[in-house]
């Protein structure tokens, strides 16, 4: 697992590097970190999808590549007000992250939501073939060179794979739906990095109260709230969501529009009776879901 381990981690790397470019709560943990002589281990990050039949999309479109090199699905969690579905998935070694991954079930919305999200979708660009899937899982194999394109090829992916949207479809999309419409403008990147709170490795930041407490005065937006008590298995939390500009057609025209993106979330897994909860708990997720809402 040594070459699909170290493929994994160039690729995280790679979406950290284009995330934290956006997100300046995440630089802020970073220097926070720094600043106490902390330790970052990512405990899990997160993408969205369309669930859509015709053009094929949804979890599979983004756990496929992942499987092939070692992930697996650990974890089913249904969402019926939201019209979501989630899996997460475990990583093949300790040292990668776990993966959140949902998707949004089209078929239950109006028939103009429906067909919003389904005429993204269908123009959605292809994505890893038969054969690359075969490549990432016979890794050790190629040769550095082709390991280098596909892991280009891959990374390449992780944004809209879809044309601008109409601004107005934006907007009709999201009085149904919010994440709907953050995926109709996003679509799969990254929607959140987390923290291990437990691996800070430090005692300024040894719990959830005190690394939201030093986020809050280096100045980041935080949730208000913890989700989950001290004590239980676990606890999570996050900054507000960044606004950054986002392309648009309106007319014939192309514009950049502000809407929320992504925000960095914290978790702690406590050690209880000699182990640490892997999995994930549905209310907590409902409520961190909303926190791309716009206000």
């Amino acid at each position: 697992m040594i070459a699909q381990t170290a493929f994994l981690e160039r690729l995280f790397d790679w979406l950290w590097k284009e995330y934290r470019d956006r997100v300046s709560h995440a630089r802020a943990y970073e220097d926070i970190l720094k600043e106490h002589g902390g330790t970052f281990r990512n405990d899990h990050l997160a993408f969205r999808t369309f669930a859509a039949q015709e053009r094929w999309s949804g979890i599979a479109s983004i756990a496929r590549p992942f499987e092939a090199l070692g992930y697996r699905a650990a974890g089913a969690y249904d969402f019926p007000d939201k019209h979501l579905t989630s899996l997460h998935f475990a990583p093949p070694s300790e040292n990668l992250p776990r993966l959140f991954v949902s998707e949004l079930r089209v078929w239950e919305l109006s028939p103009r939501a429906r067909r919003i999200a389904l005429a993204a979708a269908a123009k959605a660009e292809p994505g890893l073939s038969d054969e690359e899937l075969a490549g990432l899982s016979d890794l050790p194999r190629l040769p550095a060179r082709k390991r280098d394109k596909l892991l280009r090829r891959w990374a390449a992916q992780f944004g809209r794979r879809w044309p601008a949207p109409k601004a107005a479809d934006a907007l009709a999309l999201e009085k149904e739906t919010q994440f709907g419409a953050w995926v109709l403008l996003h679509g799969h990147t990254v929607n959140h990095f987390t923290a291990a709170v437990h691996a800070h490795g430090v005692s300024a930041l040894d719990d959830i109260e005190k690394t939201v407490a030093a986020m809050k005065k280096a100045g980041v937006p935080m949730k208000p709230d913890i989700e989950g008590d001290p004590g239980t298995k676990l606890r999570q939390s996050s900054t507000q969501a960044v606004v950054i500009p986002v392309e648009m057609r309106s007319g014939a025209r192309l514009v950049r529009k502000p809407w929320t993106y992504a925000y960095f979330e914290i978790a702690e897994r406590p050690m209880l009776d000699g182990r640490r909860f892997e999995g994930f708990l549905g209310g907590q997720a409902t409520n961190l879901f909303e926190m791309t809402r716009r206000s």
